[in-house]
């Protein structure tokens, strides 16, 4: 079975919608989830160039120590499904 990069985007950017929309969440955090949206919706870059940068920002968001659990949770999972697409 094989994984269409721009699915697992499009997946990625849903769950993050939600954490931007979600007032239990900090507001720093709600931004970087914002930056991270709006990098995987860049297309001028290959999905894989923006998975890593997404990452990137994913994993700086899980070391704050205000994120709400179930968010980091979230943002654990997103990192997760990003992974999966492979570089070009």
């Amino acid at each position: 079975m094989t994984h269409d990069p721009e699915e697992t985007i499009r997946q990625c950017v849903e769950v993050l919608e939600r954490i931007i929309n979600d007032d239990s969440v900090p507001r720093n955090i709600r931004r970087s989830a914002d930056e991270v949206k709006g990098i995987l919706l860049n297309r001028s870059e290959s999905p894989a160039v923006r998975a890593a940068s997404g990452i990137s920002i994913l994993d700086d968001i899980t070391n704050d120590p205000n994120i709400p659990m179930h968010t980091r949770t979230l943002i654990w999972n997103i990192a997760s499904q990003l992974e999966t697409i492979p570089v070009e």
